[in-house]
This record gives C-alpha cells, sequence and structure tokens, in this order.
C-alpha cells in the first residue's frame, strides 16, 4: 500500500519534510519518534533509490541540494495527496459516514480569538474531527500552504494578494483603540488616528499584515509613531494595555469574543474608519481534501 516506485515510501517522504522543516536531525528524527540514525538512513536510502543528493553533507544539517528541493516538493504534494486519501477512505470506513481526522489551521494573531466561531460550525456536522490552530503571520500562512504543513489559513481577503487560492468570507475586522480604564480617552465615543499616534503604543510586530494595516492608517494622516513596545502575540498586547498603561490597536471584536475586559476600554478609531475582509483560505485542489471541502462548507454557512 505505501510504495509508490523500486522501494520509495511514504515513511521516507515523512523524514525528509521533518528535516527540511526542522532543519535538525535529532529534532526532525524526535517528531517522526524514531532513531536519528534510522532517520539519516532513510533519506540516505531515498538518495539511492532516486539517483540524486538530497541532503547537503556535514557536521550537521545545512540544507538540501537543489534537487533536494525539487524532491521536497514533490514529497509535499504526495503526502498531500496521502493525507487527503487517508480521510475519505477513514468516512467510508466510519459507520455514519463521518469524516475523522485533523485540521491543521495557520491564524493571523488578530483572528485567533474568532477561530473558535469556525471550528464550532465545522463541530455541528464533524464532531469527530480535531484542530491544530498555529499563530502564523499572513506570509506564513502562504508559505505553509504552498509546502502543505497546514490545510487552510485563516487571513486577510482584501489587504494584501491572495491571488490564486480558495476563499470564503468570515467576518469585517475594525479597530479600536484599546486604552486602561483610567486612561483619559476611556470615556470617549471615538478616537482619531491622529490622536492615538500621540500615545504610548505597543502594536504588532512589523511582519504581521495587521501591523502594516495600522501603519498604512497612521501614514494617511502624516503620522510615524514609534511603538514603545512590540510583539507578535495578542495577549501581550492587552497584558501590556492592562498592566504597563500603554495604549493599543486591535481588533473591535475582541470586545464582543473575549467579554468584558477588567480594566482595558476599547475605543472605535475614526478618521478614517479602517476596515478589511477577514476569511478562510486554502489550495485548489482536484480531487480536494474531504475535510478542507467539509471546512469551506462550515465557512459559507457562517457567512450565509
Amino acid at each position: 500500500m505505501q510504495r509508490y516506485c523500486s522501494g520509495m515510501d511514504i515513511r521516507q517522504l515523512q523524514y525528509l519534510a521533518a528535516l527540511a522543516r526542522e532543519k535538525h536531525f535529532t529534532r526532525a528524527a524526535q517528531a517522526c519518534h524514531v532513531t536519528q540514525p534510522t532517520l539519516s538512513g532513510r533519506i540516505r536510502q531515498l538518495e539511492q533509490e532516486l539517483g540524486v543528493p538530497i541532503v547537503e553533507r556535514g557536521q550537521r544539517y545545512i540544507g538540501l541540494t537543489p534537487e533536494g528541493d525539487r524532491v521536497l516538493k514533490w514529497a509535499h504534494l504526495i503526502l498531500d495527496n496521502w493525507q487527503s486519501l487517508q480521510q475519505e477512505l477513514g468516512s467510508i470506513r466510519s459507520k455514519k459516514g463521518e469524516l475523522v481526522g485533523r485540521l491543521v489551521l495557520g491564524v493571523i494573531p488578530s483572528a485567533l480569538p474568532m477561530v473558535s466561531m469556525l471550528t464550532k460550525a465545522m463541530e455541528v456536522e464533524n464532531p469527530r474531527v480535531e484542530f491544530t490552530v498555529l499563530s502564523q503571520s499572513s506570509e506564513e500562512i502562504l508559505r505553509a500552504l504552498h509546502d502543505f504543513s497546514i490545510e487552510a489559513g485563516i487571513t486577510y481577503l482584501d489587504n494584501e494578494p491572495v491571488e490564486g487560492l480558495m476563499s470564503a468570507p468570515l467576518y469585517v475586522e475594525h479597530y479600536c483603540l484599546f486604552v486602561s480604564e483610567d486612561h483619559p480617552y476611556a470615556d470617549k465615543q471615538s478616537v482619531t488616528w491622529l490622536q492615538a499616534a500621540q500615545e504610548s503604543l505597543c502594536l504588532l510586530t512589523p511582519n504581521m499584515q495587521n501591523r502594516r494595516i495600522v501603519d498604512r492608517a497612521f501614514t494617511a494622516v502624516n503620522a510615524h509613531p514609534s511603538p514603545k513596545l512590540e510583539t507578535n502575540s495578542i495577549m501581550n498586547l492587552l497584558a501590556s494595555v492592562k498592566s504597563l498603561g500603554l495604549a493599543s490597536i486591535m481588533p473591535e471584536y475582541f470586545i464582543d469574543v473575549l467579554g468584558q475586559l477588567d480594566g482595558v476600554k476599547a475605543i472605535p478609531l475614526v478618521e478614517p474608519r479602517v476596515e478589511h475582509a477577514v476569511g478562510l483560505v486554502g489550495l485548489p485542489r482536484e480531487p480536494l481534501s474531504p475535510l478542507v471541502s467539509a471546512l469551506f462548507a462550515a465557512a459559507k454557512k457562517l457567512k450565509a
């Protein structure tokens, strides 16, 4: 069942994918639950069977050869198809025809509190599906989709290009200035971006698309604030507002999803009013993985 050609098998490809991901032989072996000599030996065996060098040889992991990069691309494709096949056969074997398996999702930090909305909708019809949710930048999500390390992502749909991907909108993101309850702005109905620029700010790191949206809004009002603290964690932003007295810019929906935030107030940002669509994205495939297909169906029902 596991053989593709002249001895090459799924495990060899899994080991290669793990090595490329971990960039370390011992960590890759641990991830695959085998010994380091076993992993190294199976990759050497793969090189012999394909007749090309795959891994640059040295005292430690250096990287893949040009041939290895090509093999890795095919390995990711084969492994993804293998997983989809297992999912489909699993649903056929299930007495009720239920989908069984695990979906790995990459999610931009600002959307993490909203993931439960989608997973709950998926669970209604597919209670045996499990999830792994990874916090990733929009750029990391695109890379991970193309190297098949995630099945789907939740990211911005209309801010930076997502051409060539399947997409399903989930919600529209608006922004608020989050401040401590004793801040002078705490009781205001709204705050302008220019006013926000004068505050001691904590923001997401520049590699995050949310931060690039915030920076463009500031640029639109000819403001260029230098944040006092940068982080890739939304929870760190909230903690910094509450404990350090800093101000931050985060999505408005945090108020509803996270409930009443003790000691923290959120004031809508205006002039300009900025909004962006956030949604589910995935690679268009034929056939499409049963789990991914069900996930997009759940997303479309949410928006309906």
